[in-house]
């Protein structure tokens, strides 16, 4: 078989999509199309004419003609069979079969002919196949996409918390500064009283006035330093130049015999109430794990790999001289391995996590950046059904030339599952499935040609349910693989933080636990 052409002709003549596969001239190709119309007879029942040099196989839809130029030799039954999986294309690409529909999806048309016929050859290929190749879709890249953005949501939130955090601060500051600089009262008494904006060292031991231990946040003063004041360090800024030479006008003035009034250095307890602290906890345990399945249609599991982290966050740097005192549960198949920095003979034995240096602090950074400090990760692999939190069942059955797809999904009691989202991939269809029964919510994505069936919270009032819909006959094939989506509130190795422990004595800190399980990968195939 070698077929020299493949178009789509109104029955005037004029081609609409038009493909050579062959070495021919482009005059030829466009005389033996322009010849068609005049050999198709009136009334004629044939789907096949041969002239002297090529032969016609061509079918009627509707208005326009589905034609193939071949050769006098070629097989008259495979180029029939050919032309039957180009009229199911078609429809496939194009919503309407009229000269407008065919010439806006043209160039989708000829990918699909070229997918069938290669070199005048025709290919072994169905039709799901050719959609597929031409589609080039790839499941787990939406799945990463849906990760991604939800990332980005979430850093976005981050931002805007941020930004809300920095307003507050300079709003504090400009309060700070507008008090701080001088205010001069009876000046014909030759009293002045005036006040200073206490410098912020955050971590230093050097400031003004008579060593005590200098604060984080800015406070307002009721009077000048005294003349001990040890050296600033260097980096300051605008603002100590500008202290600076305010002490050089009140040394002028005391000099002149000018009364100066002595200010009262604010105590720690003091700056700390000047500015409120954000309302966040000062340490922060992250625990985390990212779920990998690969179910397979028929039962069983194809692969099941737990991967876990236990990360440290920590907002002020003298909360940084801790360990973390742990439970890792009853699983024994959980393989622990802990950061090179960590004292692992002390996690061995007592499951308590600290560093090997017990005079170095954890760094430090705000609640909410990306990693934060990575202390613990562990890992799980099984075969094990049972282990897995939701299984899904999907059932293609074609009947009166419509595929009824029912689905059913059962999740474990080990774990309530949050914003389920199960992602299954239809045939290129021109309107939405008919959904006929759904617990819970369903989505038609008409470009990703995927239905999404989304359950808000799997707990014991439903940890089963089902979802039938109606679509055109398509292989089973096509429904797969099923992607899903879900997060939970505990974990598979169960690992809590029990207590966080004080290196320097006191009662312990206070902190926040977060657990969640993500289903990172989670397909049916």
């Amino acid at each position: 078989m070698v077929v020299l052409a493949a178009s789509i002709i109104s029955k005037s003549g004029k081609a609409l999509v038009s493909r050579q596969f062959v070495d021919m001239s482009r005059i030829r190709i466009e005389g033996l199309l322009a010849a068609f119309p005049k050999l198709v007879g009136i009334g004629k029942q044939h789907t096949y004419i041969e002239t002297e040099n090529v032969r016609y196989v061509y079918q009627p839809i509707e208005a326009l003609y589905l034609l193939l130029v071949t050769n006098k030799q070629s097989n008259i039954l495979e180029d029939l069979d050919t032309l039957s999986i180009l009229s199911k294309l078609v429809p496939e690409y194009s919503p309407s079969l009229d000269e407008e529909g065919i010439c806006e999806m043209a160039f989708e048309l000829i990918f699909a002919f070229d997918e069938v016929i290669s070199l005048g050859h025709r290919e072994n290929v169905t039709v799901a196949q050719v959609k597929q190749y031409c589609e080039m879709e790839s499941h787990e890249e939406k799945l990463h996409k849906l990760l991604m953005q939800s990332k980005i949501n979430e850093t976005r939130d981050v931002m805007k918390r941020k930004a809300s955090e920095i307003d507050k601060s300079k709003i504090d500051k400009n309060r700070v500064d507008k008090g701080g600089f001088m205010s001069m009262q009876s000046m014909g008494s030759g009293r002045i009283e005036s006040g200073f904006s206490d410098m912020s060292l955050s971590g230093a031991g050097g400031g003004f006035g008579s060593g005590t231990e200098v604060e984080s946040f800015s406070s307002k003063s009721k009077g000048r330093p005294s003349g001990s004041a040890t050296a600033p360090p260097k980096g300051l800024g605008m603002k100590l130049g500008k202290t600076q030479k305010a002490n050089q006008f009140l040394e002028s003035l005391k000099a002149e015999g000018e009364l100066i009034s002595e200010d009262v250095q604010p105590t720690a307890s003091q700056s700390r109430s000047s500015v409120s602290l954000p309302p966040t906890d000062p340490i922060t345990l992250i625990i985390e794990e990212r779920l990998n399945v690969t179910l397979k249609r028929d039962g069983g599991v194809g692969n099941f790999d737990v991967q876990g982290t236990l990360s440290l966050q920590i907002l002020n740097q003298e909360d940084g001289l801790i360990q973390v005192q742990i439970e890792t549960g009853l699983n024994s198949g959980v393989l622990f391995k802990t950061h090179p920095n960590i004292n692992k003979e002390l996690f061995s034995s007592e499951n308590i996590i600290g560093l090997k240096d017990p005079n170095r602090p954890f760094p430090t950074g705000q609640t909410g950046d990306a990693a934060g400090v990575g202390l613990l990760k562990w890992r799980m692999q099984s075969m094990d059904e049972s282990l897995v939190p939701l299984t899904i069942n999907c059932w293609p059955s074609v009947s009166g030339g419509e595929t009824y797809v029912s689905m059913e999904y059962e999740a474990s009691s080990m774990f309530d599952l949050q914003n389920v989202v199960i992602t299954v991939p239809l045939p290129a269809l021109r309107e939405a499935p008919n959904v006929r029964q759904v617990d819970g919510e369903w989505r038609y994505d008409p470009r990703g040609s995927v239905l999404e069936w989304s359950i808000l919270l799997i707990d014991n009032s439903n940890r089963s349910g089902s979802m039938e819909f109606v679509v055109p006959p398509a292989d089973s094939s096509v429904f797969f693989p099923i992607n899903v989506i879900f997060s939970a509130a505990n974990t598979f190795s169960d690992v809590k933080v029990v207590s966080v422990l004080p290196l320097r004595g006191g009662p312990p800190p206070k902190f926040a636990q977060r657990t969640q399980l993500i289903a990172e990968n989670y397909h049916v195939v």
